[in-house]
């Protein structure tokens, strides 16, 4: 007889009938196992949650150390009640993982959020052989070829020159985004401070107490003085702060904003952005594919994002797929 699959999509998410529990629940559950802290994966209460250590120390920053009833690090394998489960580096933020379960002979990986861009603010990226691969699908179209993150920082930095009376705000997402842009402003030779948003500190401080070199970091507070500081300055901040008064203190700013979906131009329209950075820490098409052909699974599960193309594309390898049309899990604004 074939073996029962080990997870099964439900209204809360993908539960594991063998462990007892959820990977990803968007509800609350009695026992979630959580990839990383985005919202779209981690969410509070929970009876119990296991993640990495770095997870659950994020998820107390950003919902309060009663995120959950209890917690638990992912430290090595564990076997929770008939299977065995193993936390491997996903490369898209700062503690993020996949979550590989395993019983018998069959092995299901769950990928979350995943990128192959190597950054200094989280581990990269490790393949993980299996049986199953569940695969978000954010860029899941051949149109999606990311730059290299140097060439987008290159031309920030040239627009910085060319505009030296004129501050640069580029919008990037408190977790993960944000201290992916500014390690890569330092590694394509920018030693100047960088001036944050408020809504950033905390991330950014617990980055810097994780052994990771920010660099000069300056709050961009209402009480700096003159528009004329910032001349020339860089300053990081969510994209939601654009829209507030906050963004009138900086003179003539040119808006940026490092998203993958800067490669739609429409999307960089529609948000008043004078400089499309496209900065991502997901997969794009080419990496996406890659990183299924070297997997090499028997079955690929689809979510997060668009399932057509690339389910199409697995049918014309000869792979097996199926989309998973979870509730509740929306296309992240990345």
């Amino acid at each position: 007889m074939p073996q029962p699959p080990l997870l099964i999509p439900k209204p809360e998410g993908l539960y594991c009938p063998d462990g007892d529990f959820y990977i990803d629940p968007m509800r609350p559950v009695p026992r979630a196992l959580v990839t990383h802290g985005h919202a779209d994966h981690a969410r509070a209460g929970h009876g119990a949650v296991l993640a990495t250590r770095q997870t659950l120390e994020i998820m107390a920053i950003r919902y309060g150390e009663g995120f959950a009833g209890q917690r638990q690090a992912a430290e090595g394998p564990l076997r929770l009640g008939n299977v065995d489960v193993s936390f491997h580096p996903a490369g898209h933020v700062l503690g993020s993982a996949q979550i590989a379960v395993t019983a018998g002979a069959q092995r299901v990986v769950v990928s979350g959020d995943y990128a192959r861009v190597p950054t200094p603010t989280c581990a990269p990226f490790e393949p993980v052989p299996c049986d199953i691969f569940v695969t978000e699908a954010t860029f899941a179209l051949p149109v999606f070829h990311h730059p290299p993150p140097e060439a987008e920082i290159a031309r920030l930095l040239a627009s910085v020159a060319a505009y030296p009376d004129r501050a640069h705000l580029v919008g990037a997402y408190a977790l993960g985004k944000a201290q992916r842009v500014i390690a890569a402003l330092r590694q394509g030779g920018w030693q100047a401070p960088i001036h944050i948003h408020g809504a950033l500190q905390r991330l950014c401080d617990y980055h810097i107490a994780q052994g990771i070199d920010l660099g000069d970091l300056r709050p961009a507070t209402e009480t700096r003085g003159k528009k004329a500081d910032f001349a020339g300055a860089i300053v990081i901040a969510p994209p939601s702060a654009f829209a507030s008064t906050w963004a009138q203190r900086f003179p003539d700013p040119v808006i940026c904003f490092a998203s993958g979906w800067m490669q739609v131009r429409a999307r960089a329209r529609q948000r008043g952005v004078e400089l499309p950075l496209v900065i991502s820490d997901h997969v794009d098409w080419p990496q996406l594919t890659a990183t299924i052909a070297e997997v090499n699974p028997a079955e690929v599960w689809i979510t997060h994002g668009r399932e057509d193309a690339l389910m199409r594309w697995c049918e014309m390898q000869g792979r097996a797929a199926r989309p998973l049309h979870l509730v509740g899990y929306e296309e992240e604004a990345e």
